[in-house]
Parts: C-alpha cells; structure tokens; sequence
C-alpha cells in the first residue's frame, strides 16, 4: 500500500490493527477469545450495554498500582540521598470522591485547585491535612473555606494573596502552612498553553521578587512558610527543564535560609504519558532519580542540608489507566486535494462523542489512537480521522491512525490513554450530556461518575417545567 501523504510521517502501518500497544492501554486491557477488548476483565460490549457511550472506563488496579509506584519511586530515590519525597495527587487530572480515596490510600496526598476540587476531596473523607489548595486567582471565600477546613498547605500565588492568606488564617487562630509559588522562566518542551513557568504568564512571582515575598509572608505570625514551588508545565517528555527549575529554585532557597527555616522545595508536576506509538516517556524512577541527584548535587554546591522535596503528578497515574468508548455511526471517504495536482483520501469515522468529552485535540492539538473495540477483524487496515458529532470542523478525536477497512455503523470503538484531562475538561456542548465515569476490576464495573440526562441538563434552565412535559422530579 503506497504512502498517504496525508498521515503524519510517525504513523506506521501496523503489523496487527488489533494489537493494544504497550504502553498506550491500560494494564489489564487485553483481547477476548472472541476479539472484543475488555479492561479489567470487563467486555467492551458489556460496558456499552450497560452505561451507554461515549464512556470513560478507568482500570482501577492499574491507576492504583501506577500511583503507588509513583510515591515508591520518589520515596527511594530522595531516601537514597538522606532526604524525604512528598507525593501530591494533581487531581485536577481526574477527580471523583472515589479516586481521591483511591490516591490517598496509596499514601499520596492531594493538591486542589478550585472549591469544588476542594469540597470534591473533603466529600470523600481525605484528611484536610492532607490537601494543597493551588490556583493563581483564589476567591476569599475559597482560601477562607481552605483555612477554615485545616488545609496543610496553600500555595501563595501573588503578594495579595500573602495578605488574604494570612487574615484568613488569624480570623480562624490558625497558623497556616504555605508554599511561594516562582516563575522560574524555565522553558518547557511542550506545548505554549501548557508551559507556565514562561516570563510573560499569568502563574506565580518571578525569581528576583521572591525574596521580598518571602519576607512578607514570614513577618505574618498567622502564616508558616514551608518552601518554593515549582511548575513548568505538562506532558513534558524531557527532564532537563525540571532539573534546570530545581538548580534555580535551590540558588534562592540558600539565599532564604539565612533568614529562617525552608524545610522544603516543591517541583511540580508535568511529566508525560504515551498517546501514540512512538511516544517515549521516560520512566517515573528514571525522572525521580534524576531529581534527587540533581537537587543532592546542587545542595553539595551550595552547601546547604538537602530540602524534603514534594511533586505533583497526575497525568502519569491516570491517564493510562483510562479508555474511552464510542460507537461510530458513519464513515465517510472524502478526496483531498495535494499541492502536486494530486489527490489522496482520508476515511472519517465519526463517533457518538468528540469535542465536548475529549477537549485536548482542539485545545492543545493533542494526538490520540484507537483501536476496534467490539470484535477484531482481518481485513486490511485503512487509515482513519476519527471525528466526533459536534458543529465544529475541529472536532477531531484522533487525527490519524488505522483501523480494519470493514469499520462500520454500530462498531464500538475505543481511544486509550484518556484517563486524564478529559472528563475534567468535559462541557455540554450542543447539549450533549457528559458521559459517566466507570471504575472496572477483577470482572466487575461500578459507576463513580452517572451519567448526565438531558432532564439534568433542563433542570438549570429556569424555563423549564417538567410538570409541562410530562417528567416527574
């Protein structure tokens, strides 16, 4: 078969379109004697007879295990070195009132970043202690409820809130732990929106004003300044900009300990998963590693004691352990013009979701796969655009990869690695509803996210009357 010239030149022709490639699936996923995929011991057909589509299915033991290994991996490597690693759950990535019980009984704290994260995670019995409330426009109602509910750490994002911060914490007769959160101006290799430690951005204080902020937070008795923090970005693959953002942070870290005690430094999160073949994360002992020989060797240089280190990952525990299904509904090949003169065709197949459950490929150009999921098939492969049903010509779920040439109407389909950033981005756009949310393990499926019906949808609409259509409350 010749070459497409509209595929990306990374997309090889597969030797099996019905392999599940490691490490885009989750750890359980896996073929059926018959050919159907199923995760966690549960059939693809199954879940779509029981939950609908689209759906997210979320491999339980596998975000679980990746989580713990996460916090081994940390823990070992900054032991190794006579210091302590922290590991903060980014719950932005995915967050019900079960996977925050899920992170927090692999012994990883949370970090929040709304009122509703927070009231996500006090609804689900975490430890207040145990929580960092981030975000770079906290309202008063948020850091008073934060303060008030005994949050461990806020991490201060501008000099106002040093202020805010600290009255809060004297209305309540606390004394509130808090993290300074710096621009390092480390360039992250990744995309624009999702770098944000870039001069011109909205997070954090730039390097040169940290001193005075740390000065400001250390004259209020209300307020405990634990460290620095750190962000630089996400689905970064390279680690010199994490090391290059700990060398900067530990040169003002030295400066602040001649005014008092900085028991820690906080990098961040960030690191990147696999979404298509050929992406090569490094692996999370391989980045912890590196860390802490990074921070041990930059703390020799400057001679000052090794800081107890935190991070805030979430990506890398979720989002492989979640796939998201879709049925499709039509196919359609259509001629595209090349600037040669030619022609080449590019095959959509358009799914029951898109844009409003999966949001990345329009916001950030986010490439996706997707594999058959309700049978396999022998015919020969074709490469596809998988596009969702939306009113928008970039509502694309998958740009390009391959799947056999027999897809047809009623083939459910899924797109792996999906476990993050997606249902928290999820919108009702066109008025579709937001899929559930289904945790699977050991043969069985549970719901820890329903799925939305239009009558919810409705009910905030106050020209609603369900009386007047016939919907009883």
């Amino acid at each position: 078969m010749l070459d497409n010239p509209l595929a990306p030149p990374w997309l090889i022709r597969p030797g099996d379109a019905n392999a599940l490639e490691s490490p885009l699936w989750p750890a359980t996923a896996q073929r059926t004697p018959s050919g159907e995929l199923a995760i966690g011991g549960v059939s693809a057909s199954r879940l779509a007879a029981d939950y609908g589509t689209p759906l997210y299915v979320v491999d339980e033991a596998d975000a679980r295990a990746r989580a713990a290994r996460t916090r081994e991996a940390f823990v070992s490597a900054f032991a190794a070195h006579g210091s302590s690693a922290t590991v903060y759950y980014a719950s932005k990535a995915l967050l019900t009132t079960e996977v925050a019980r899920w992170m927090v009984e692999a012994g990883l704290r949370l970090d929040v970043a709304s009122g509703g994260e927070l009231a996500v995670a006090l609804a689900a019995g975490v430890d207040p202690a145990l929580l960092g409330l981030h975000g770079n426009n906290k309202s008063l109602a948020e850091i008073d409820r934060a303060v008030a509910a005994g949050v461990g750490t806020i991490v201060l994002d501008s000099l106002e809130e040093v202020e805010r911060v600290a009255d809060a914490a004297q209305r309540h007769d606390r004394t509130q732990s808090v993290r300074l959160r710096i621009n390092s101006g480390v360039h992250a290799h990744t995309h624009e929106y999702l770098a944000t430690a870039r001069e011109d951005q909205k997070f954090g204080i730039p390097l040169a004003d940290a001193s005075d902020a740390v000065g400001a937070i250390r004259a209020r008795p209300s307020l405990r300044f634990l460290g620095l923090h750190s962000h630089i970005g996400s689905q970064i693959f390279v680690v010199d900009g994490f090391l290059e953002a700990a060398r900067r942070l530990l040169a003002v870290h030295a400066e602040l300990l001649a005014g008092g005690d900085v028991p820690e430094l906080n990098l961040g999160g960030g690191f990147g998963i696999a979404y298509v073949v050929g992406d090569a994360p490094p692996a999370i002992e391989d980045i912890a590693t590196g860390l802490a020989e990074a921070v041990a060797g930059v703390c020799r240089e400057l001679s000052i004691p090794m800081p107890a280190v935190a991070v805030e990952p979430g990506r890398t525990i979720v989002g492989p352990a979640g796939v998201t299904l879709y049925e499709v509904g039509t196919t359609k090949d259509v001629a595209v013009a090349l600037d040669d003169g030619g022609s080449a065709v590019r095959r959509y197949v358009s799914v029951d979701g898109g844009m409003s459950d999966n949001a990345r490929p329009a916001l950030y150009g986010a490439d996706y796969s997707v594999r058959l999921a309700s049978r396999s098939s022998a015919v020969d492969p074709v490469r596809v655009r998988l596009a969702g049903k939306h009113c928008e010509s970039g509502d694309i779920v998958v740009q390009a990869d391959w799947l056999p040439g027999d897809v047809a109407a009623g083939d459910l389909v899924a797109v792996p690695a999906t476990g993050a950033y997606c249902f928290s981005l999820a919108s009702n756009y066109n008025y579709l509803v937001r899929p559930a949310v289904v945790a699977v393990r050991d043969g069985t499926a549970r719901t820890l996210v329903r799925r939305e019906t239009e009558h919810d949808l409705l009910r905030r609409d106050t020209g609603y009357n369900p009386i007047d259509q016939g919907v009883s409350e």
